[in-house]
């Protein structure tokens, strides 16, 4: 076998005409500064090209299916394998989707509860046992003597079909009569049923008294009727009610009987185990009160409750002539603040007045009138609207207005009472999926079987086993199995898969990760790196694009690309080991490595402006009602462990709780008691690596608003004004000066069926996306279209007279964003660039000294050199007496930091707790955080 891939003239987006050879069966690092082509030749070239191969060797039948893949602009690619992408967008958002499931276990569970779990009463919780005609009978001996009854047999339950060989098998047993549908039949009787309509069956017997001698004659009955039935008994007493019986599992006390336990019980995705009530979600969206009201402070005449349809309080609109009766009717004051009412007396606003009738008038501009009619409340109007409107703007602007609540019935448990019921070492399915990985692991390892059940359980126990120590071999040992797949990072997701990819135990398969460590603080680097070597060593070719320095020293071989990033990069710069990275003088990555270049320690800390934002309480997830305190003016670093409660006081709590009272957004935050120093903020803004826009028509000049400046620049060109034209006339999304050919893409898609779609450039405009006599308009030699294609470096020449368009310029320059091009789409930005895009925005705004900025990992999917710019836009931020708040594992930004918060100590519910508070050095020597531990040496 060839034990090299070898790639030949690689040209997809920023490479130029890469030509590489790399090592077969071995751990590849691909380095580089962002942007600089890694996953262009990771990602679109060597995947996408070993996936087109896997495509292209299946039928055309099946590819029509399937879809096509598109062939990477590359001339050649030998000794590709089978290649598995393993990124960071691919797990399910699906709310349905947990850990469990994603990673199989869930499944091994079902299997094991069904066969070895011991069934309880949901009511009294007894242990309950399969019961045996003779018990059955002794329990209908039980009724007064002289009771009238008859015995029902269920032949069918809920299944749909034609049943004439159960019917055929009622006539033999000699009993005439067959109830269904609660309906009775003679059997000589044309019965009515539909194959495809799920019925439910019985066959009747005889009319029975109980009094002396009936055991005999019961029994037989009963004896006859088991061999036709699903198990199930139903004594009709006559004039009473009916009892069941099961010759499975039923508790004598409680008339409650659970059928066969098999798989499907324990799955709430499946009706026979899912909650009747929430369907197996566990959980409803539901309007909040909290959402509708989140001002208690006003009054209803100020306008507390925000609602659309509403907020409306002119003396003529509808709202206030619900609100007026409902205050002369009761005697309530519109004036007051709402925190000065009774929740009987805001219920009233809020969920109506019932069956009560209100006298309402009403005085517009067309005139007056007045009726009497019961108010349905503001809560049950927005319900009913919801369900009934056929606008998606108005069910969206609904559902800002709804949060998440846990099943009344299950309780968030998914499951119906029978399934939650069976127990395996004392606990039910969802309470070991509320285990976390190692408490779980910690259950098997402790857990008592007879004899016949171990010999049942143990290939399952061992698969589940299994699975779970692989979870925790990539630093995941603090999620619990029941972790809806939707709330977990990018990170987390992708180390998920790729415990999946190891327990799968392929070999001679190319994998391709994207930055694995991401989100992984560093004591469990190594737990990850150990897990990556595990995967070559089964005998596969791991690809890893990464800045992690560690995974690099790990590396057998790494590839630099570069030396910059865009059209300054997609050349290799350096091929080979740890070793040659660091001696080569061309590699960025390599002076980083060698310590030729580093990110200085700052001189000293910010004192702040003396001023602090406190959360008491915080009680959010695993947090443990914890008090902190942020020092305002300062550059404040959330650490901690994977787990340990940073994202759920960040973005849970703080941001969610800022944003609704000072943006005024319809969030909810997670569980706090209360919160001190908001009168020193005037406005929190998120910064997360979310795309600037979904399509190709946003761009960095749209998103940071320049392309708006530029537009009226040349509205004011004399070209422009002899032709009359206005600055709409150069936007490529408004008809007028636009090609309405391609309707300003500039590029046209052509589908063609059995194979990948085509995009070529538009034939009228080719791809330059304004009509002829748009593009005849210049500013100093340049159309429209020729600015949009410049660098921001070029730009910032290029409009140096022009101080409004060349500052904001400036601003994407500084952030490290020289290479990208004005008008370049943001679909083809990384989450980092368009991260960098919102940063310079706010750059380029008058700074108030009064925000707050929040940001979510900001290193993720950065080259320690664009790290060291980060830092630098990060720090331009706090020096204008901004506060800047970052959750980072990243130790070069953790050490510049003026304050740091650090969580844990460890994750999951071993965390959750303040470990620490202080300066980098202050966190430095305490002996409890782990933060610390790694951080000491970065401060020398």
């Amino acid at each position: 076998m060839q034990d090299k891939i070898i790639i030949r003239g690689a040209r997809e987006h920023n490479l130029k005409n890469v030509d590489l050879e790399i090592p077969r069966d071995q751990l590849i690092v691909m380095t580089g500064l962002s942007g600089s082509g890694k996953s262009s030749l990771a990602f679109d070239t060597i995947y996408a090209d070993g996936q087109r191969r896997y495509m292209e060797s299946l039928s055309s039948y099946a590819r029509q299916f399937l879809g096509q893949m598109e062939k990477p602009d590359v001339d050649s690619i030998d000794g590709l394998s089978p290649a598995i992408s393993i990124d960071q967008k691919t797990t399910s958002k699906n709310p349905r989707s947990t850990v469990g499931t994603v990673t199989e276990i869930y499944d091994y569970l079902r299997l094991l509860y069904a066969r070895i779990g011991i069934p309880h009463c949901p009511v009294c919780g007894r242990e309950i046992q399969q019961q045996t005609v003779d018990q059955i009978v002794d329990q209908v001996l039980k009724l007064p003597e002289g009771t009238r009854f008859q015995l029902l047999a269920p032949i069918v339950r809920g299944r749909k079909g034609e049943y004439a060989k159960e019917l055929e098998g009622a006539r033999r047993s000699g009993y005439v009569r067959v109830r269904v549908d609660g309906s009775m039949y003679e059997l000589s009787e044309k019965i009515p049923m539909d194959k495809n309509k799920k019925h439910n069956i019985e066959i009747v017997v005889d009319r029975l008294v109980v009094k002396e001698g009936i055991r005999s004659r019961l029994t037989d009955s009963l004896e006859t009727v088991v061999s036709l039935t699903e198990g199930l008994i139903l004594i009709d007493v006559i004039g009473g009610e009916e009892k069941l019986y099961s010759l499975n599992y039923a508790c004598p006390e409680h008339d409650i009987s659970i059928g066969e336990l098999t798989p499907r019980m324990f799955s709430f995705n499946n009706p026979f185990g899912a909650c009747d009530t929430c369907g197996g979600l566990g959980a409803y969206r539901r309007i909040d009160p909290a959402l509708v009201v989140p001002n208690r402070d006003l009054s209803i005449r100020q306008g507390a409750i925000k609602a659309m349809g509403w907020n409306s309080l002119d003396s003529g609109s509808i709202s206030m002539m619900y609100y007026s009766a409902i205050s002369k009717e009761y005697g309530i004051s519109l004036d007051v603040p709402v925190k000065e009412l009774t929740d009987k007396q805001l219920n009233l606003f809020l969920y109506g007045t019932g069956r009560h009738v209100l006298h309402l008038e009403r005085t517009t501009a067309y005139g007056s009138g007045s009726y009497d009619a019961p108010f349905e409340g503001v809560i049950h109007n927005l319900e009913r609207r919801y369900r009934e409107s056929g606008s998606e703007a108005s069910r969206e602007s609904t559902e800002e207005l709804m949060s998440e609540v846990s099943c009344p019935d299950c309780h968030g448990r998914r499951l119906k009472p029978e399934s939650l019921a069976v127990t395996v070492g004392g606990i039910n399915i969802s309470q070991l999926c509320d285990y976390s990985v190692t408490q779980a692991i910690d259950f098997f390892k402790h857990l008592q079987l007879t004899d016949r059940e171990q010999m049942i359980a143990r290939l399952v126990i061992k698969e589940i086993n299994s699975r779970l120590g692989f979870l925790s071999s990539v630093g995941l040992s603090y999620l619990t199995l029941s972790r809806a797949a939707g709330t977990l990072s990018g990170g987390e997701s992708q180390r998920i898969r790729l415990a999946t990819q190891i327990g799968s135990s392929l070999m001679g398969v190319l994998y391709i990760l994207d930055e694995p460590s991401i989100g992984l603080h560093q004591r469990d680097n190594d737990k990850l790196i150990a897990t990556l070597k595990r995967l070559r060593d089964l005998g596969n070719t791991v690809i890893v694009v990464e800045h992690d320095e560690d995974t690099m020293r790990a590396a057998d071989y790494i590839v630099d690309i570069g030396p910059g990033a865009g059209v300054n990069g997609g050349q290799i710069v350096c091929a080979g080991t740890y070793q040659d990275i660091v001696a080569c003088k061309n590699s960025v990555t390599g002076q980083y490595l060698s310590g030729a270049k580093r990110i200085p320690l700052p001189e000293s800390r910010r004192p702040g402006n003396g001023k602090s934002l406190c959360f008491y309480g915080a009680a959010e997830h695993n947090l443990r009602d914890i008090d902190v305190e942020i020092p305002l003016g300062k550059f404040v670093c959330v650490t901690g462990v994977s787990g340990s409660g940073k994202s759920s006081l960040v973005n849970s709590i703080i941001y969610r709780h800022l944003a609704a009272k000072l943006n005024r957004a319809k969030l909810k935050p997670g569980a706090f008691r209360t919160c001190t120093g908001l009168e020193h903020l005037d406005k929190v803004i998120n910064i997360d690596q979310s795309p600037i826009g979904r399509t190709p028509r946003s761009n960095p000049a749209t998103y940071t608003g320049v392309f708006t400046d530029i537009r009226e620049l040349f509205a004011r060109t004399e070209d422009a004004k002899t032709r009359g034209y206005d600055a709409g006339r150069f936007s490529f999304n408004i008809k007028g000066g636009r090609c309405e050919a391609c309707e300003g893409d500039g590029i046209l898609k052509i589908e063609m069926h059995f194979l990948p779609d085509v995009y070529v450039p538009c034939e009228v405009c080719k791809g330059r996306r304004y009509n002829r006599e748009t593009l005849e308009v210049h500013y100093k030699g340049k159309s429209i279209y020729d600015v949009l294609e410049m660098t921001v470096d070029e730009g910032v020449e290029f409009f140096e007279a022009i101080p409004k368009i060349a500052r904001k310029l400036k601003t994407l320059q500084e952030v490290g964003l020289g290479y990208v091009k004005i008008g370049q789409p943001a679909t083809t930005l990384s989450g980092g660039e368009a991260q960098r895009v919102k940063l310079s925005t706010e750059l380029s705004k008058r700074p108030t000294g009064k925000t707050i900025y929040i940001l979510d990992e900001p290193t993720t999917g950065l080259h320690t050199a664009d790290v060291h710019k980060l830092i630098e836009v990060l720090s331009k931020l706090v020096d204008t007496g901004n506060t800047v708040l970052v959750i980072e594992h990243n130790l070069d930004v953790i050490k510049v930091a003026d304050h740091i918060i650090d969580l844990g100590p460890e994750g999951g519910d071993g965390g959750g707790t303040l470990v620490a508070a202080g300066t980098p050095e202050e966190i430095a020597v305490h002996p409890e955080s782990y933060t610390g531990r790694y951080l000491k040496p970065y401060l020398k």
